[in-house]
């Protein structure tokens, strides 16, 4: 299950709403970056309640070699994560970094 992957509070992450590039959590080869894009998956959105969908943000993750999209916003102190195939988490701030340019 992805939603094991990445779980823990966000502590560090609520200080700081906006960001300027992408943050990404990686865990060997399993990674997640989160965008400031809005959510466009119409799979997620689908799955949200009417009205939420301006809340969520653009994400992706890598699981053992596929690549999955998902959407995700703050929820209190955690980043909260949907992904296409209904599964969900939460990633803890020290996991995420800002993506770095080559």
């Amino acid at each position: 299950m992805k939603a094991v992957v990445f779980c823990a509070a966000f502590a560090a992450f609520a200080a700081a709403p906006a960001f300027s590039q992408d943050l990404i959590a990686r865990q060997g080869d399993d990674s997640v970056r989160l965008s400031e894009d809005s959510c466009k998956s119409e799979l997620v959105i689908s799955r949200l309640e009417p009205g939420m969908a301006e809340q969520f943000r653009a994400a992706s993750a890598m699981f053992q070699g596929q690549r999955f999209q998902a959407c995700w916003r703050m929820m209190g102190n955690a980043a909260y994560l949907i992904y296409e195939d209904g599964d969900q988490g939460i990633i803890p701030a020290t996991e995420l970094k800002p993506e770095l340019s080559a």
